[in-house]
């Protein structure tokens, strides 16, 4: 089957042909580091990490770009803030912290969260203050062609003129008459209320270490520039995808597409915009106190649970967060590790526990994967395949439980939750429970054939007592160890 992704700007799904064979060029938008990372920017994270790892797994060869945007009106307001008598800390901030410093250390929260939760480093994560002197080229590029302006007020602003580019608009389809704001010319220097920063001048009272020299002034970069001047810097003026959250279509995607091809660059071949998490059906808000975030998360669940949660919708549709959410998504990582640490025994006692290549997916995943990375029907093939698995150990098929083992753990990784961080675990200590728990069920097993059910639940007490949960199926019993 062919490769088809959803493109936003064509509003279809189309297939997925990269500009240079065997090479595919993905930039995503990563975080503006004023705070600490939300659900939000973790769930774009992965998706378009499990598009990475599936376009590899396909035989690409996969450029990353993944932004950090370390300046702009947040963290320097935040950064001024942490200067006041009456400074109310947040967790983990700290008084006095220059906002070069405040974005820095978020920074480092949001790739403990992508590590934590097995999302890959990109190729390339460039920050928005590295990069100035690609951004001045970028503007007087769009000065040059007549699409950008200096403020009329003096002030040092350079704005875009949206009017100038007759296809602003286009990605989000929408007219520029119908968008918000008013058609006259407002107090700051636009020739519409419309056009959006590209350079904003220094103002009284930023710090003067926000501020660069440039043409028009010293000043500091407009968000929207920031990802073009990037994007453009490691994967061209054309390349194959830019993704990010459906929040960011408009204006910011919007703005960047627009400014892009104002200077003469095609630009992305396909927009992909991954959905919104929801908490019980409303938008997630701090105001309302309906948020949940990735730290919270991982404080209910290891860190491949959150992960499974965070992965498991078709990347464009919304994922809603219930207060079960989690416990549905640790019983289906537990029903995947029960399968697997049970064929890994029955194989290790066998003799024939060998794994296989990266080859051994199914040709069901291979179908849901490629048909814009349907990541619910892939999941479904990856549990079909460990009740077929726990069925072939039952009846002492050894040969078709080492295909689905390998299977599995393959789906695992390429779905990236193999990845997510797991605790330590003393392997010869993990080896001896395995081995006193698989004697005390096998007794079980006699005891249930002789029917002798007091002595089956005597062996069910104790071991639940130890911690230990024993699952009866048709399959046979499976167990794991409580959590908590």
């Amino acid at each position: 089957m062919t490769l088809r992704f959803y493109d936003t700007a064509s509003a279809e799904v189309r297939d997925f042909v990269p500009l240079v064979p065997g090479k595919v060029s993905l930039y995503y938008c990563g975080a503006t580091v004023q705070g600490m990372p939300h659900v939000g920017h973790i769930r774009s994270a992965i998706a378009f990490d499990q598009l990475t790892r599936w376009l590899e797994y396909r035989g690409f060869r996969v450029t990353v770009v993944r932004n950090v945007t370390d300046i702009d009106d947040k963290i320097l307001a935040k950064s001024e803030a942490s200067f006041h008598p009456d400074f109310e800390q947040e967790p983990g901030a700290v008084p006095e912290e220059e906002w070069w410093a405040l974005a820095y250390r978020y920074e480092q929260e949001f790739l403990k969260a992508y590590d934590t939760l097995g999302v890959s480093r990109p190729t390339y994560e460039p920050r928005a203050t590295g990069h100035i002197p690609e951004m001045h080229a970028l503007i007087q590029q769009l000065i040059d062609r007549g699409h950008a302006y200096p403020a009329l007020d003096g002030s040092g602003d350079v704005y875009f003129d949206v009017r100038s580019w007759n296809k602003y608009g286009s990605l989000t389809r929408q007219k520029l008459d119908d968008m918000q704001g008013a058609t006259d010319a407002d107090p700051r220097g636009k020739k519409d209320s419309r056009d959006f920063a590209l350079w904003k001048g220094h103002k009284e009272g930023e710090p003067t270490t926000a501020s660069w020299v440039s043409p028009w002034g010293a000043g500091r970069p407009g968000w929207h520039l920031e990802c073009s001047a990037m994007v453009t810097k490691y994967l061209g003026t054309e390349f194959d995808i830019h993704g990010g959250g459906l929040d960011l279509r408009f204006p910011h995607h919007e703005n960047e597409m627009a400014q892009s091809q104002a200077a003469g660059h095609a630009f992305a071949n396909f927009w992909m915009h991954n959905g919104m998490v929801t908490y019980q059906g409303e938008k997630m808000s701090k105001s309302v106190g309906n948020t949940v975030s990735p730290a919270e998360m991982l404080e209910l669940a290891p860190p491949r649970v959150v992960r499974y949660y965070l992965g498991q919708a078709q990347y464009r549709s919304v994922l809603d967060y219930q207060p079960t959410s989690l416990q549905e998504a640790a019983a289906a990582v537990e029903r995947i590790d029960g399968f697997i640490a049970r064929a890994v025994r029955a194989l290790s006692a066998d003799g024939s526990l060998l794994f296989g290549s990266h080859s051994t997916v199914p040709d069901a995943f291979v179908a849901a994967m490629d048909d814009d990375l349907n990541v619910p029907q892939a999941l479904g093939v990856l549990h079909d395949t460990v009740r077929a698995g726990n069925t072939a150990l039952t009846a002492g098929d050894f040969a078709a439980a080492r295909q689905a083992l390998t299977s599995v753990t393959d789906m695992l990784r390429v779905l990236g939750i193999s990845d997510a961080a797991q605790p330590a675990v003393d392997n010869q200590a993990t080896a001896a429970l395995g081995t006193l728990v698989e004697a005390q069920l096998a007794a079980r097993a006699d005891a249930r054939a002789r029917k002798d059910w007091a002595a089956s639940d005597a062996i069910r007490d104790t071991l639940s007592a130890a911690g230990v949960v024993v699952e009866d199926s048709a399959d046979g019993a499976t167990w794991s160890l409580q959590r908590g």
